[in-house]
């Protein structure tokens, strides 16, 4: 329970934002938080904490780069930090926390500092210059955050500035301790600039891309982090190369660990604002990986740096992965152990890939394309096919690509979950064993051959990882089906749905489109059968809602698959068929046996009109 021990003050009224300079005296500069050290003095099972909310400076790129004033937490006597100060203490301590209010003119609400599981989450609400004690147990083992709002803070209007950075992690651990971990707390500050763009700074433990820490493993060890999204968005996190097993996900108030039959085994999970994940994986190669939230606008020079490139930076087009990339990205760096050698890869199939412009079609202002050469002749040069050409590969089977690049500007495929050697990754300039022997991007008119292994059957996808906003929304995107030996993929039952943009600045909303259309022509289909339905979101932001409706009323289909990984039988459970959200460089894979009769696949939400229908015909 949580018990208050002593305000000093009167509490007042929210003020309307967060406090302005009143001094010309240099502010303080933050420190990057790595998470490594918690806060507080532990005296016995008692620890005691001192936080103060002060404004600072902080710079969320170089030590020298640019800088904005925040609110931010920090130790009394010790310098801010982003994020706050990570609090843990092992299950039954008992906390006694005093918080100041250092801000020159703005009353502060402080959450999250309660014994959990809570019912709701009590604010602490603290006018300028007071503060205030409480003391509560640290309550069952999970992982938790806390944070701060400044003013009047409405986390619904982005017209606001965000000031997330005043989150921090509270991971409370069983009785013995938990096995070595890192935690990584997403915070996001944001301020418009007009009706239009904004200036941010997103980060991981209080870096963004590339000025952030490096993680490194040796092959076989198990990597175990939690993850803490104090944002006030959501983060679909992506990791390259690797499957990682969800073990735990929680809010500010409760954390559910996961027995191990109800893991979800994934490449992308996504984190809904304020929410927490606990995760593991055992890389089995070496090599340079990526992970990062799959938002396009998260990731990028020109929306994720606070201080932004000009327009027609080359940034985006850069083989110098600490220029094309930005934001909420963390490296991931496998060590190979002594003597290990790569697998050999014995008579691998060979395809050739054109990637390639068209005449523009819809609303983006270009038409890319991925194009798979069918036979003798490679495709004509303006031929384009949005999505990308379907990719049909046989698990076990090693596959040789070649990537052929028509256009006029460098391109680079990451092939999305795909267990596969680092250098064919697709990172230009990372991608690899080492910086020295990275791969780069492929020119104009050059080619590159990408080496997949492929371990399991499912439903994949490939995509630009170069100028991504401006490749992706203009079609350069598509899906991979891998199939056990033996099999053959049958159009007639086996149906791939690949979500992505048409354009970036054409609409708010985006215009968005599933197989490259909107509106497309009926679809016909055999009775008493089984049907698979594969669904991919690779767009450049925002889950796609799939409902599948009879008389505007779901039907049931059975899951099978999540990001290529199949479920485990007592997870591949019949379900409704409505508001399957699939986010972004996620893919879903369910059967469905359908009687005969009139059926609508949709994309919307609830209440609005659908911006994809697809008519299905049973017979």
């Amino acid at each position: 329970m949580n018990l208050r021990i002593a305000v000093v003050g009167t509490l007042a009224l929210y003020t309307t934002g967060a406090a302005p300079r009143t001094s010309h005296l240099p502010l303080p500069g933050v420190h990057a938080n790595d998470n490594r050290t918690a806060a507080g003095t532990l005296h016995g099972d008692t620890l005691e904490l001192h936080l103060v909310v002060a404004m600072a400076t902080w710079r969320p790129e170089a030590d020298t780069g640019a800088s904005v004033d925040v609110a931010a937490f920090s130790e009394a006597g010790k310098p801010p930090m982003i994020p706050a100060p990570l609090i843990r203490v092992r299950t039954g301590t008992v906390i006694v926390a005093t918080v100041r209010n250092a801000l020159a003119d703005s009353t502060i609400a402080v959450h999250g500092l309660v014994s959990r599981p809570a019912a709701r989450n009590d604010s602490l609400l603290l006018r300028p210059g007071d503060s205030a004690t409480v003391r509560f147990i640290a309550g069952e083992p999970g992982t938790y955050l806390y944070n701060a709002t400044v003013g009047r803070h409405d986390y619904t209007k982005f017209n606001l500035n965000e000031r997330e950075q005043l989150g921090g992690a509270f991971v409370v651990d069983p009785p013995n301790g938990s096995p070595p971990d890192r935690v990584m707390v997403i915070n996001i500050w944001s301020e418009p600039i007009d009706s239009i763009a904004r200036r941010s700074a997103l980060t991981i433990n209080g870096r963004s891309w590339p000025y952030d820490e490096r993680i490194t493993a040796t092959v076989g060890d198990t990597v175990r982090w939690r993850v803490v999204n104090a944002s006030n968005r959501g983060h679909p996190m992506h990791l390259h190369g690797f499957y990682y097993q969800v073990t735990a996900r929680g809010t500010m108030l409760r954390d559910a660990t996961f027995s191990p039959r109800d893991r979800r085994t994934v490449v992308t999970e996504p984190m809904l604002p304020f929410t927490t994940m606990a995760m593991n994986t055992v890389p089995n190669r070496p090599g340079n990986w990526l992970f990062h939230c799959h938002i396009g606008f998260h990731v990028v020079p020109e929306a994720a740096r606070l201080a932004a490139p000009p327009p027609g930076s080359h940034d985006r087009m850069s083989d110098d992965p600490r220029l094309h990339m930005a934001g909420l990205v963390v490296g991931f760096m496998v060590r190979p152990p002594p003597g290990w050698r790569p697998a050999a890869r014995l008579q691998p199939r060979r395809m050739h890939l054109f990637v390639q412009e068209g005449n523009r079609r819809r609303r983006a202002p270009r038409a890319l394309g991925f194009v798979l050469q069918r036979g003798a002749t490679p495709p004509a040069s303006d031929s384009v096919e949005i999505p990308g050409s379907l990719l049909v590969l046989t698990r076990s089977q090693p596959t040789d690509i070649v990537v052929v690049n028509r256009l006029h500007e460098t391109a680079a495929i990451h092939w999305h979950g795909i267990e596969l050697e680092s250098w064919s990754d697709g990172v230009a300039g990372w991608s690899g064993v080492d910086a020295a022997h990275a791969a780069l991007s492929i020119q104009p008119g050059d080619s590159f051959v990408a080496h997949l292994t492929l371990p399991r059957a499912g439903t994949f996808i490939y995509h630009t990882h170069m100028n991504d906003l401006e490749q992706l929304s203009s079609g350069l995107y598509g899906a991979i089906v891998v199939l056990e030996p033996g099999q053959r993929f049958d159009p007639a039952t086996d149906h791939v749905f690949v979500g992505g943009w048409d354009g970036i600045n054409t609409a708010i909303p985006p215009h968005l489109l599933i197989n490259g259309d909107s509106l497309p022509p009926p679809m016909q289909l055999r009775a008493g059968t089984a049907h698979r339905i594969r669904l991919v979101n690779i767009g450049a932001a925002r889950p796609f809602p799939f409902s599948l409706l009879r008389d505007s009323m779901p039907v049931t289909w059975r899951a099978l698959a999540k990001d290529g990984a199949d479920l485990p039988a007592y997870q591949a459970t019949m379900r409704p068929a409505t508001m399957q959200f699939v986010d972004v460089g996620e893919t879903y894979d369910f059967e469905w046996r359908p009687e005969p009769g009139d059926y609508l696949l949709t994309a919307g939400l609830p209440g609005q009109k659908p911006f994809y229908v697809q008519k299905i015909v049973v017979r």
